[in-house]
């Protein structure tokens, strides 16, 4: 399949657009993506590694996110049994203790790779909470938010071929009939 890949920047830019403005992510805050470039075109997850789908993502989503002042999280593949690279910074902040790998397009994603190549200083990581975030093609990023998952509808169904799907958190209502809420 023969993409545009200005069309895949300005597609990853887009939803992460939306997604910012409908969960209102606040600096230094956290914003997962689970992407996967073989999905994005045309293949199947795992099976047609693209290194040049994964710089369109990161090219229209890291700018964004660095504007706003919000850290990226980049889902390794199972591989690496989703692994999250992160910038040492951010660990830092959340108390996440770094682990032992560096990505490889065939082992944690081409999408990982591409942030561990582009990171300041970079760094893998085992679990986070994040805030929200983008599953590009089916990655499964449920494991790495907060407990109170909302599922979020963009005007975006796909990146690519890559469906889309995104998510914002919320934090948990406690408390029961005579609970108040703001």
């Amino acid at each position: 399949m023969e993409l545009d890949w200005n069309a895949v920047r300005a597609q990853a830019r887009q939803a992460a657009e939306e997604l910012l403005e409908t969960a209102r992510l606040r600096p230094g805050e956290i914003f997962v993506v689970g992407c996967s470039s073989s999905e994005i075109t045309g293949g199947q997850i795992g099976h047609a590694s693209s290194l040049e789908a994964a710089r369109a993502v990161f090219d229209g989503i890291y700018p964004l996110l660095r504007e706003r002042g919000i850290w990226l999280a980049a889902q390794c593949c199972e591989h690496l049994n989703r692994a999250l690279i992160l910038e040492e910074a951010c660990a830092r902040q959340y108390g996440y203790d770094p682990v032992w790998v560096v990505p490889q397009p065939k082992a944690g994603g081409s999408f990982a790779t591409t942030a561990w190549r582009n990171f300041e200083k970079p760094v893998a990581v085992e679990h986070i909470r994040a805030h929200g975030g983008l599953d590009i093609g089916g990655t499964l990023i449920g494991m790495h938010l907060r407990d109170v998952a909302v599922p979020v509808r963009l005007s975006l169904t796909h990146i690519g071929a890559a469906i889309l799907l995104c998510a914002r958190t919320r934090p948990k209502l406690i408390g029961g009939a005579r609970a108040v809420y703001e």
